[in-house]
């Protein structure tokens, strides 16, 4: 099964774009309040995948490890400050643990990923860095950001609780530990939903394109378990490193809890 790849051209890019536009239809139809957003996120979207692909031609015609180096670290500083805005409410407070969590994520499941299991030549190859990193920095992006304000929105909840497991003795780690399992966990539910019905209600993204690409179906779905499980291992670290980080700045050097306004003024 080696067929080639189907080109599209623009004037069926455009049709694809009646999608979007049936889609806003629907919306004012029924007064939703969403066809400005919808246009402008399609071509938001349409703009940046566009140019990141010229980009993509370019690092991947030069495959310089310095250059595969920085466009990763730029889409994880992208992805730390979406994290953040999205969990944190736009405090930037936190850009730094966010940061921190993923590209330690990344860093270590890629490197299982890339030189365990892929191993190209060289292995530094742009073309297989670049997709692995950003799979995994998406998708431990989001698992980061409901970590957030599962932190956030749990210590507030349970306040009372936090603070007399304090008066009791507990340390902060102690006071807050349910509150963090219940972070950790709010974080990897959609990956752990998403991996009860994979292959039998979705066809994910990369085995989906390496199936339109002409690829073998049964080598397609070794590639997408990998990265199923390559997703959930970023997943479940992002979000314990996260919370390790993190929960220290719920509490004041004294070990009290800081009221809501000082944690979202607080700097690490």
């Amino acid at each position: 099964m080696s067929s080639p790849i189907v080109p599209i051209h623009d004037w069926q890019l455009a049709l694809a774009g009646v999608l979007v536009l049936l889609a806003g239809a629907v919306s004012a139809a029924l007064r939703l309040g969403l066809l400005r957003s919808l246009v402008w996120g399609a071509l938001r979207a349409a703009v940046q995948l566009t140019l990141i692909g010229y980009v993509l031609v370019y690092l991947f015609r030069f495959d310089n490890p310095l250059l595969t180096g920085a466009a990763l670290l730029i889409m994880a500083l992208v992805a730390a400050a979406t994290a953040v805005r999205r969990g944190m409410g736009g405090n930037r407070g936190g850009l730094p643990i966010s940061l921190l969590a993923l590209t330690s994520t990344t860093a270590l499941v890629g490197t299982v990923v890339v030189r365990g299991v892929i191993d190209p030549h060289p292995w530094y190859a742009a073309r297989i860095v670049i997709p692995i990193g950003g799979m995994i920095l998406g998708n431990a992006m989001n698992a980061v950001a409901l970590a957030w304000e599962r932190l956030h929105s749990e210590v507030r909840r349970r306040r009372p609780e936090v603070e007399a497991l304090l008066s009791w003795g507990a340390t902060p780690w102690e006071a807050v530990a349910e509150v963090a399992r219940t972070a950790v966990r709010a974080g990897m539910l959609p990956t752990v939903n998403s991996l009860a019905v994979v292959g039998l209600v979705t066809l994910p993204g990369m085995m989906t394109g390496q199936i339109l690409a002409g690829a073998d179906p049964r080598q397609a779905v070794r590639y997408q378990i990998v990265v199923m499980l390559m997703v959930a291992a970023a997943a479940a670290l992002g979000c314990l490193l996260l919370v390790v980080l993190a929960y220290r700045r719920l509490f004041s050097p004294e070990g009290w809890l800081r009221q809501p306004e000082d944690q979202s003024q607080d700097r690490p």
